[in-house]
């Protein structure tokens, strides 16, 4: 298992260019403050036969770096600081002030959340009124991601009409990953139907047999496709895949895995230490294997591992985004966190250094389900880029990845 990891790693140096989604409480993921039901459902935001290897059908060239690199250069630093930013926005939720937001704050995207059962139709109302809110002066006129959890099973966000009904990724796992991409290739274009361009899954984590259902966050829900990583491993890039086809990003998630602990991070600070994983964890797998299928995005938790970075929640452990994700599993591409907004297992630090301590640590976007935290995070972000030069060159750094992707997606022309 170690060699097989070894081989991923390798093949993935250089990062995801995958043209993906351009060319056809809770558990961690978005919120707790998403979830639906009084036990705390999943509703939103927290691993493939033969290992793939990568090859010049799977990855493509990514956009050139210079004319991402130009774009950001163009803008100012809050404008920089807003393409960091992905905000929640809930069914029924006053568009008004959503919009009021989006405009003040330059923000980057936004995530549906709370569960939407008005079908494409429906949802595709939404997804127009906010593909209008970027213009020149509210987002320098970049495109907004447009994101959901649509796993499946007791996450899946988006119902009704012209939206098929989606398996847990336990009884997605039990089929062959053929048809997992075939159907997740129809599950892309009912999203892309509907205006969403992200999905934030598949769910890369393994939770091991022993533990099942104690796993608070996945194994509750039957959120993973195994409880064995090579099985987890055959069935992400599938998933990856389909989605690609079907037009629309995905997003492998919740790096390093929290498959191994007892707490829900979104709901809980106890019992989410990891004390097992190590950097060259066969639980790694999954993730090296999606990275080597050009998955768009990676989504860190909020996790702690022992073994990695004692103390530290995994977004903002540079050891973990940086050393391990970027460095050892070679990924380029854009990293977005787990919800940090509501998540309890991040209660304990303030709200505008949840979003400089994480771009710090190497990622790129940081995902705050509720509105009302959106001001302090970009303040946050502005006020260490003038303080800072060391950090306002990782905003640009982040904000180019952030605006590469959206170039791919077609967010966003090259001047």
């Amino acid at each position: 298992m170690a060699l097989l990891l070894t081989s991923l790693v390798a093949a993935c140096s250089s990062g995801s260019a995958t043209d993906a989604g351009t060319t056809g409480a809770a558990p961690a993921t978005t919120s707790a403050a998403s979830a639906t039901t009084s036990t705390a459902a999943p509703t939103s935001a927290a691993a493939t036969t033969a290992t793939p290897t990568p090859s010049a059908t799977t990855t493509t060239p990514a956009t050139p770096a210079s004319c991402a690199a130009r774009i950001v250069e163009g803008l100012d630093p809050a404008e920089q600081a807003g393409q960091l930013l992905m905000v929640g926005l809930d069914d029924g939720a006053s568009r008004t002030s959503l919009d009021r937001l989006v405009a003040r704050r330059h923000l980057g995207g936004v995530i549906l959340l709370g569960g939407w059962a008005e079908g494409t139709t429906g949802v595709r109302s939404t997804t127009r009124h906010l593909e209008g809110l970027a213009s020149p002066k509210a987002t320098a006129g970049l495109g907004l991601l447009i994101a959901a959890d649509q796993e499946g099973g007791a996450v899946q966000q988006l119902k009704g009409t012209g939206f098929s009904t989606i398996p847990s990724a336990r009884v997605q796992g039990r089929g062959s990953a053929a048809d997992l991409e075939d159907d997740a290739t129809r599950w892309g274009r009912q999203l892309k139907t509907a205006g969403i361009n992200v999905n934030l899954a598949p769910v890369a984590d393994t939770v091991p047999a022993s533990l099942g259902t104690a796993n608070g966050p996945i194994g509750r829900y039957g959120r993973q496709f195994s409880s064995d990583p090579e099985r987890v491993a055959t069935m992400v890039p599938a998933f990856v895949a389909g989605m690609r086809a079907g037009g629309v990003a995905s997003t492998v998630k919740h790096f390093p895995g929290i498959g191994r602990i007892v707490g829900n991070t979104d709901v809980t600070a106890r019992g989410i230490t990891d004390s097992r994983t190590t950097a060259d964890d066969p639980y790694l797998e999954p993730f090296a294997a999606g990275i080597a299928s050009g998955v768009d995005l990676v989504m860190v938790g909020s996790a702690i591992y022992s073994k990695l970075d004692p103390g530290t929640n995994a977004a903002f452990s540079k050891a973990i985004v940086t050393d391990l994700l970027r460095g050892r599993l070679g990924y380029s591409g854009v990293v977005i966190t787990d919800d940090v907004g509501a998540a309890k297992a991040v209660s304990a630090i303030p709200v505008g250094a949840r979003a400089t301590r994480f771009v710090d640590a190497g990622g790129d976007i940081v995902l705050s389900a509720p509105p009302s935290t959106i001001p302090t995070m970009h303040d946050a972000l502005t006020t260490t880029m003038k303080a800072d030069p060391a950090f306002a060159a990782k905003v640009r750094a982040a904000a180019t990845r952030v605006v590469d992707l959206k170039l791919r997606m077609k967010l966003a022309t090259c001047p």
